[in-house]
């Protein structure tokens, strides 16, 4: 039992002390291993640090070497800019030298020419008291020449100066009068040549009738014993007629017709349209006058309107208000020296269209004008003023253009003409009015057109006769030629021309030539 329990006891301190042993050892060992460990890295450590050194020793003699260099180049690189900075300092030097040789070279020319300037001022002042002395000397021969002048002439310097003023200005009157007849030549070949080539063309191109129709105030009877049915009993047939037509119906001795009388030709055109449907129809009494009357008067509106388009349509001017078509159809009824003024109004719009064409202005704006130039005709019997005025203020109501209205106002020149298309309307209108064919004149008025030129002729100073030519076209002015020179003569000639522009109506255009005639008459003995 003792020995089954030593066993175990010696076994366990054997085992304890194995481990003891074991562990003893792992422990001595492992310092060991440690200072061992230690010693190494010392060693390494040691040798970096003696291999730093050394790279630490090359660097540093390197960086000594590289100095060194540096230093030698700098030295080279100062040492060659010094030389090139003397050698700058040098040339600039010898520069500023070479300057300031020249400047006093400069400085003593310049002193030269100054002492010759002055003695040329000296000079001159020699001289100008000569030329003083000289000049005084012909002054005084001057004024005594003047005196022996005046003396041998017997008229004073101011009566000379005078008379060669005025020959000087004589002759130049002279010769500006002649230039002026130059300039005034060439102008009117140019310009009547580019007029006749547009006037002529615009007429060619529009082919108008010769005057043949006129407002009839005529009725036809088929017996004259329709003359008392139109009378009626105690008059009351005609005095009813009247009253309906505002017209005025003759019955004189002229067989087989009355004649109806009346201002307003509208109305003139009723009553006759009236009158032959009752003549016509043959019941004449009051109530059937009535009737026939407003019959009449609702056609003729009809015909005025259709008129007026038609005349619209014709001269191609789309637009135009109703009330203006209305006006314009008017015309129709209206005539003048025989003419028809819707038909002339058509011919001058067409005109005015051509021309303006030719001249490169608004067509259409002159067309319209051309149309209705002449509409206050259709109402100048009814409102006080002239019919361009009255047919401006008319169309101004309905919006009509600016430059038309114009054209309508100025076409006699009642107002000034502002735009081109005016002057061309008025061309146009004179053309229409002045062609052969297109108006009759009657002796009264042809014999009344004539003297009237010829007084107005008269009527200026200097005028010894003058006389009326070509039906009217033409005036010859003869003047006095002490009194009337070349200038005068063509001052004279627009002015008669202007004022007979503003005294007078005419168609198309008259001529004016004043002749101023010199003669010299010696008899031999």
């Amino acid at each position: 039992m003792d020995n089954f329990i030593t066993l175990p006891l010696v076994f366990l301190l054997e085992l304890v002390t194995i481990v003891a042993a074991i562990i003893a050892g792992w422990y001595f060992g492992a310092r060991r291993g440690r200072k061992i460990l230690l010693t190494e890295q010392e060693e390494i450590i040691s040798g970096k640090r003696k291999l730093a050194d050394e790279e630490a020793a090359r660097i540093v003699s390197e960086a000594d070497s590289r100095a060194k260099q540096i230093e030698i180049k700098a030295r080279d690189e100062m040492l060659k800019l010094t030389g090139e900075a003397e050698e700058s300092i040098k040339r600039r030097r010898a520069e500023v030298d070479r300057e300031i040789e020249r400047l006093d070279r400069r400085r003593e020319e310049m002193d030269r020419k100054v002492e010759r300037v002055e003695q040329r001022d000296r000079d001159l002042n020699k001289r100008q008291s000569a030329i003083d002395k000289r000049k005084q000397d012909l002054d005084k021969m001057v004024e005594e020449r003047k005196a022996e002048l005046e003396r041998v002439a017997q008229m004073t310097r101011d009566e000379a100066r005078g008379e060669l003023l005025a020959a000087v200005e004589t002759e130049a009157r002279s010769d500006m009068a002649r230039r002026m007849r130059e300039l005034e030549e060439e102008l009117k070949e140019d310009s009547d040549r580019r007029a006749r080539d547009v006037i002529s063309l615009a007429i060619q191109r529009l082919a108008s009738d010769q005057v043949s129709e006129l407002t009839v105030s005529t009725v036809s009877l088929p017996s004259d014993e329709m003359k008392g049915r139109i009378i009626g009993r105690n008059g009351r047939n005609i005095r009813a007629f009247e009253q309906a037509t505002g017209v005025d119906v003759v019955v004189d001795d002229t067989p087989e017709a009355v004649t109806i009388s009346s201002f307003d030709p509208v109305r003139r055109e009723v009553a006759r349209r009236a009158l032959s449907k009752l003549v016509l129809d043959g019941r004449i009494h009051p109530a059937r006058i009535e009737k026939l009357v407003e019959d009449a008067r609702k056609e003729v509106e009809r015909v005025v309107r259709e008129e007026g388009e038609g005349a619209a349509y014709q001269a191609g001017v789309p637009g135009l208000h109703p009330e203006v078509i209305k006006m314009l159809g008017r015309l129709k009824f209206r005539t003048s020296f025989g003419q028809n003024q819707l038909a002339h109004s058509i011919e001058t719009a067409h005109l005015a269209g051509m021309i303006a064409a030719e001249l490169g202005a608004d067509v259409a704006l002159v067309k319209m004008g051309g149309l209705l130039h002449d509409i206050g005709k259709a109402m100048d019997h009814e409102i006080e003023g002239t019919h361009a005025l009255i047919g401006a203020e008319f169309c101004k109501r309905y919006g009509v253009n600016d430059k038309v209205i114009n054209a309508i106002a100025s076409h006699h020149h009642e107002v000034e003409q502002e735009y081109v298309e005016s002057i061309i309307v008025e061309a146009a209108d004179a053309i229409s009015g002045a062609r052969p064919g297109a108006r009759r004149e009657s002796l009264e008025t042809y014999i009344k057109r004539v003297r009237t030129l010829e007084e107005i002729a008269n009527s200026f100073d200097g005028v010894e006769a003058s006389y009326a030519l070509q039906a009217g076209r033409e005036v010859r002015v003869i003047v006095r030629p002490d009194v009337i020179d070349d200038l005068a003569a063509m001052r004279l000639s627009r002015d008669v021309a202007k004022r007979i522009e503003e005294s007078m109506q005419y168609p198309g255009q008259i001529k004016v030539q004043v002749i101023r005639e010199t003669r010299s008459v010696e008899y031999a003995r």
